[in-house]
C-alpha cells in the first residue's frame, strides 16, 4: 500500500525546524524506498516492530499499516511534535523520547518477538548493532538503512572480514535486500545507502559461554591489520609470539594467516584452545 509522501521540506519548515547535522539526519522520503524496507524486514500482521530514529516519521506510517504495533524511539526532542501529528491517524504506535543506546530494548517492546526496522544515522551505526545484538532477547530480524559501504563490509566473507562483519555475522545471517540513492534522502547524503536485513540465529555461531573471548581475540587480531595473526595476537593477549605462534597451530591455524581471513568456525577452535591456555 503507497501513502500520501510526505513533504519533507515543508513540514520542517512548518515547525521551523532543518536537520541536524550534528544527529546525522537525512530523512528518507522516497516512498519506493520506504515499501521496500518494509518488504525486506517481512512484517507480519501479529509482529511488534522497534524503530530507531523515526524521524518525521515517513517510514513509521508505513510500518504501522504493516505491524501490531510499532514503538519509534526517537532522540531528537524537537521532532516529537512533529511525529505526534503525523501519526496521529495510527493508534498503534507509540512514540518514545530518548537515546535507544542507553535504553533496553526489551523494556520498549515487552515481548520476546520483534523486529527492528531503521533508517540508522551513520555516525552510530556500529553502536546499534552492538546494542541491539547484545540485547536479551535479541530481535528476531533486523532491517536496517545504512551507509552501502558499511554493508557491504558487513556482508563480507572470509579473507577480507573486519570486525563489524564478524561482530554481526556471530549472532546472523546479513544481506543486502537494495541499494537505495542519495537521492531518496533529505537533505541529499554524500553516499548512497543500503538495506541491511539480517536474520539472527536461535543462538549466536560462537557459544554464549566463548562470546567474551571471542570479541577479546577478535579485536586483538584486528588491532593491527597489516601484521600476521601471530604479531597480532601477541601484541593484543600480551603473549610472546613463541605463545602465540603455539596458540594458533593448535588450534589447526597457520600463524602466518591475517586475521580477515577467519571464519567463524576458527575463531571458535582459537577461542576454545585459548581458554584451555588460561585456565
Amino acid at each position: 500500500m503507497t501513502l500520501p509522501p510526505l513533504n519533507t521540506a515543508a513540514l520542517l519548515r512548518a515547525h521551523g525546524l532543518q536537520a541536524s547535522k550534528g544527529l546525522g539526519q537525512n530523512f528518507l522520503q522516497d516512498h519506493s524506498a520506504l515499501e521496500k524496507i518494509v518488504q525486506a524486514a517481512e512484517i507480519q500482521p501479529e509482529d511488534v516492530v522497534l524503530e530507531i530514529g523515526p524521524g518525521l516519521g515517513s517510514l513509521t506510517r508505513y510500518l504501522a499499516i504493516s505491524a501490531k504495533s510499532v514503538v519509534a524511539v526517537e532522540l531528537d526532542r524537537e521532532l516529537i511534535p512533529v511525529l505526534q501529528t503525523v501519526l496521529a491517524p495510527y493508534p498503534n504506535t507509540r512514540i518514545v523520547e530518548g537515546d535507544i543506546l542507553q535504553v533496553s530494548p526489551a523494556s520498549l517492546v515487552e515481548t520476546d518477538e520483534y523486529l527492528v526496522v531503521a533508517n540508522v544515522p551513520y555516525y552510530i551505526t556500529s553502536a546499534i548493532f552492538r546494542h541491539l545484538l547484545e540485547a536479551s532477547p535479541r530481535p528476531r530480524r533486523m532491517a536496517l538503512t545504512i551507509q552501502k559501504e558499511v554493508a557491504e563490509r558487513i556482508c563480507a566473507q572470509p579473507g577480507d572480514l573486519s570486525l563489524l562483519a564478524l561482530s554481526v555475522q556471530v549472532y546472523g545471517q546479513p544481506k543486502i535486500m537494495a541499494i537505495l540513492p542519495a537521492e531518496a534522502f533529505f537533505p541529499i547524503p554524500k553516499v548512497d545507502s543500503a538495506i541491511l536485513r539480517v536474520d539472527l540465529f536461535p543462538e549466536p555461531r560462537i557459544p554464549a559461554f566463548l562470546l567474551d573471548t571471542f570479541f577479546l581475540m577478535a579485536k586483538a587480531g584486528f588491532s593491527q591489520k597489516r601484521k600476521t595473526l601471530r604479531n597480532s595476537l601477541s601484541a593484543g593477549l600480551r603473549l610472546s609470539t613463541t605463545q602465540a605462534g603455539q596458540l594458533l597451530e593448535q588450534s589447526g591455524i597457520d600463524p602466518m594467516r591475517r586475521a580477515e581471513t577467519l571464519n567463524l568456525d576458527e575463531w571458535g577452535l582459537l577461542c576454545q584452545q585459548y581458554q584451555e591456555i588460561i585456565r
